[in-house]
């Protein structure tokens, strides 16, 4: 027994980030989401929450005053909320670093303005207000999901459409299909709550200025759904035993936290080290 299940509770939903994990290896689920073991801040993380904090902001405003200028005018905020005193020691954050986080964003924000006129975005409105950081909350199929839409519009058409900002790199071959697993719950999510189904998912790859689109069918929802309820009777049988036995691989070890890995020589668990990189 990894824990004793009678003190450390059941999570009480399940988001698209933490279904991940379990299909990756579900011993680092049970750090991430069961145990809850703090991980120390990354830049590309806090990259990630600064730029979207300060698009968050923006779509906060009317329409006409969403202005490159506008997103500028957020930069001193995002920094005061987004860089706190943890991050700052998990950075070793200085006057250098932070002369980079505000170059790459300006870099973005110039980017994401080529991307799209967000004058011209109208959102959806959920329960009177403007659907920017839009948190669903549903049971589907028996599972409890969670999950938090970055934005979600109205198209030309009146359908919905689901938009995601990313701040990593563009994907390409294989990764594509991955890039829309956290959307088609999404999708599921806005079906079971808002009784209306998305037409689109549109990603914005704000770093690059590229986005990537798939209509809603091309992505699987339903079986995104199925996979994640599948997950948590799984999840639950676990957390009663007091151990999500791990999975190690290449791929799920390459990604996990240095921490987890730590944790998981100690605990007896054979890390798979990633392959060394040939040179040709």
């Amino acid at each position: 027994m990894s824990f004793d299940p009678t003190t450390v509770a059941l999570p009480r939903a399940l988001s698209p980030s933490r279904l991940l994990d379990f299909q990756s290896c579900p011993r680092k689920y049970e750090y991430s989401a069961v145990l809850k073991l703090p991980q120390p801040a990354s830049y590309a993380s806090v990259k990630g929450r600064f730029v979207h904090a300060i698009l968050e902001r923006l779509f906060g405003l009317e329409p006409d005053q969403r202005t490159r200028a506008a997103a500028d005018h957020f930069i001193p905020e995002a920094i005061e909320v987004e860089i706190t005193p943890e991050v700052r020691t998990d950075l070793a954050y200085d006057d250098d670093l932070e002369a980079t986080l505000l170059a790459e964003t300006k870099h973005i924000l110039d980017q994401y303005f080529t991307m799209e006129d967000p004058t011209a975005v109208v959102l959806y409105e959920h329960e009177d207000k403007k659907a920017v950081e839009l948190p669903l909350t549903a049971a589907i199929k028996g599972a409890p999901l969670y999950g938090i839409l970055d934005r979600l519009d109205r198209d030309e058409d009146g359908s919905l459409v689901i938009v995601d900002y990313k701040t990593g790199k563009y994907p390409s071959g294989d990764y594509v299909t991955s890039a829309f697993a956290n959307a088609a719950i999404y999708v599921a999510l806005c079906e079971a709550e808002l009784k209306e189904r998305p037409s689109k998912v549109r990603l914005l790859y704000v770093a690059s200025g590229q986005p990537l689109e798939r209509r809603t069918e091309e992505i699987f929802p339903d079986q995104r759904a199925d996979a994640a309820a599948e997950a948590w009777v799984s999840i639950k049988a676990a957390h009663a035993a007091g151990n999500f036995e791990p999975r190690p691989s290449a791929s799920a070890c390459r990604f996990c936290p240095t921490d987890y890995q730590a944790r998981c020589r100690a605990e007896g668990v054979p890390v798979v080290a990633p392959s060394p990189r040939r040179r040709y």
